[in-house]
């Protein structure tokens, strides 16, 4: 929401989703624009690759564990396949080394998809690695859609602190 409130609201939440989807949109637009010109082994490689390097070993870990905690590793590992830092890389490296090419847009589709489609982005070491609401964001969001707007609990304290008084 800001610097400060490093939260979304579901309403704040699906208007992002909101924004990635049309994000995917117009680059499944051009995708398709430019069909003929896809390099279909290297967009599927590109597509599965960010999964099978970023997801899929946490997944199996999270599964073999029944759903306790994993290595740090795979979350490093699914941030680093799953940012939007590493694609562009990936892309400035793969247009240097080899060409510019419309199957690129498959690091971009994947990844606009995941967060407009599935509102998946980025795991924090501190939640489980398969989305499961943790139970202080579900006592938070209890407390913070029962306050008014706003407002902060303890602000009105704070204020009258800073005032001197």
């Amino acid at each position: 929401m800001d610097s400060h409130n490093r939260f979304e609201t579901k309403a704040t939440a699906g208007l992002l989703r909101l924004e990635w989807v049309m994000a995917l949109i117009t680059c499944s637009v051009l995708a398709i624009i430019h069909i003929r010109s896809i390099d279909w082994p290297v967009f599927i490689g590109f597509f599965v690759g960010i999964d099978l390097i970023g997801y899929i070993p946490g997944a199996i870990a999270y599964r073999r564990n029944r759903g306790h905690t994993i290595s740090k590793k795979y979350y490093v590992a699914y941030n680093t396949m799953h940012s939007l830092l590493t694609g562009g890389a990936m892309a400035g490296i793969w247009m240097l080394a080899v060409r510019p090419e419309w199957a690129l847009l498959a690091i971009p589709i994947h990844l606009f998809g995941d967060r407009g489609l599935f509102g998946n982005s980025l795991k924090p070491f501190n939640v489980k690695f398969e989305p499961v609401t943790h139970p202080a964001f579900a006592e938070f969001e209890r407390s913070f859609a029962g306050s008014p707007a706003g407002t902060v609990p303890g602000a009105a304290e704070k204020t009258a602190m800073t005032a001197g008084h």
